[in-house]
């Protein structure tokens, strides 16, 4: 599995970036994950969108549903052009505006829930809630024995520990330093995404949704008071390999 980090931000992109969002990449089959402000113009220096074959969201604040309408425009116009052929499948839950994810035939609303998993291309795919102002799930893409696991928005939860036990690689959100804990709701700490990733056994730990304030070095450093494994920063359109 290749995953390639497209943004990184919370809330809003910095000037040229990205909200926080990935592409995952395996046997030949393409998924966006999140679809937020400015994620669309980064996806396409990877992949264009005639080749995109699936999205999944996991909730429906602006951070990661802001490119949705441009993306949904984009495979119109790719279809017009005769680049593209197949409706694409758009994956999220019920709790928001799911019926805007089916755009003519260019675009059609898959549901998923946290009570079961599904199969999307090579991947088997299982949910989970988080603790956020707005339903929102965590996702756990597994294949051939290798699982990664992305936390989106989420406060501590007891129930994603469990949830991401033994993974390869956990993305896990990081919107506020230590000393903040607690301060917003729905949102971890470094320290508390290090100490997740400990607790789940995790091999490795990527930290994304950044603040827009202070040194984001911290947020590793925090991390790695908790969590004895390798930590990293995302960084847009870098790459790992879960082989």
């Amino acid at each position: 599995m290749k995953l390639t980090c497209l943004g990184f931000w919370g809330a809003y992109p910095e000037a040229g970036s990205a909200t926080t969002s990935f592409l995952l990449e395996d046997e030949g089959f393409t998924l966006l994950i999140d679809c937020g402000s400015g994620v669309l113009a980064q996806m396409q220096k990877i992949v264009p969108v005639e080749q995109l074959d699936a999205l999944v969201l996991s909730h429906y604040h602006h951070d990661h549903i802001a490119d949705l309408g441009c993306m949904q425009y984009a495979l119109l116009i790719n279809t017009l052009l005769g680049k593209r052929k197949d409706s694409l499948p758009i994956y999220a839950h019920r709790e928001g505006p799911f019926d805007s994810l089916t755009y003519q035939t260019y675009s059609h609303g898959v549901e998923i829930s946290a009570d079961r998993k599904i199969t999307i291309g090579p991947w088997e795919v299982s949910f989970c809630p988080t603790v956020h102002p707005a339903y929102c799930l965590a996702m756990k893409f597994s294949s051939a024995g290798r699982s990664i696991v992305y936390s989106a928005d989420t406060g501590w939860s007891d129930e994603l520990v469990k949830f991401c036990k033994g993974a390869n690689l956990l993305i896990c959100e990081s919107s506020l330093y230590d000393e903040q804990k607690d301060q917003v709701p729905g949102h971890m700490t470094g320290g508390e995404a290090g100490q997740l990733a400990q607790l789940a056994g995790v091999e490795a730990l990527i930290l994304a949704h950044f603040p827009h304030y202070g040194e984001h070095q911290r947020l590793v450093e925090q991390a790695k008071q908790r969590f004895t494994g390798p930590v990293q920063l995302a960084s847009e359109l870098k790459s790992w390999v879960v082989k």
